[in-house]
């Protein structure tokens, strides 16, 4: 059940880390412009949010890291994912009630040449909502989950698969028993084991 655990947080935490990635560069909000040639700005998730791709990378590399690191890491990890999933929740939502200015600016600047929040609200006509902040607001809520069971669960996960775990207590049983002679030797040799060769794992 551990095992299933560290299998079920590590991919959790990738898959909600790349399903962010995707989504910074997907179009979150539809801009109608005020009397403009080119009146449909779309606004993709990195524009409206900036640090949602450096966010997600950030999660995936936690995840990633959680399968190789210590006992005490992964509780550190598992609190860093909470906390990035509560400002992923905190940078959407806004978006998903109503794009502030600050959201929709700079890609309105771009096609109109005009800066100023308060000049670009007077420009939009209209916006409009694709399904991505939304997402992206349930990844966050789904991520926060994710790092609430690994600092649960992260303490009580194996250190290593069962080739380490069986060469530890191999190890440990030789360093009890003594020297091998040759029937131990021989024995080692069918399970496949090298008697000749240190005991560090490989």
């Amino acid at each position: 059940m551990i095992r299933r655990a560290r299998t079920i947080g590590v991919l959790a935490t990738l898959a909600l880390g790349a399903l962010g990635v995707v989504s910074s560069t997907q179009t979150w909000v539809h801009v109608v412009l005020v009397d403009a040639a080119s009146s449909d700005v779309a606004i993709t998730g990195a524009t409206a949010v900036p640090v949602l791709a450096p966010l997600s990378l950030a999660v995936l590399a936690l995840g990633a890291a959680l399968s190789i690191v210590g006992r005490a890491l992964r509780l550190v990890f598992g609190a860093l994912t909470v906390l990035i999933s509560a400002a992923l929740v905190t940078l959407s939502v806004p978006v998903v009630v109503g794009p502030p200015a600050s959201a929709i600016g700079p890609s309105v600047t771009e096609v109109t040449g005009i800066a100023g929040d308060g000049v670009v609200s007077e420009m939009v006509s209209s916006t409009s909502m694709t399904p991505w902040p939304a997402v992206t607001a349930i990844v966050g809520v789904v991520l926060a989950l994710a790092g609430l069971f690994v600092l649960a669960t992260g303490a009580r996960w194996p250190s290593g698969g069962r080739k380490y775990e069986a060469a530890a207590q191999r190890a440990e049983r030789r360093a009890q028993e003594g020297p091998l002679d040759a029937i131990d030797s021989w024995d080692d040799l069918s399970r496949g084991d090298d008697p000749t060769t240190p005991d560090t794992p490989r």
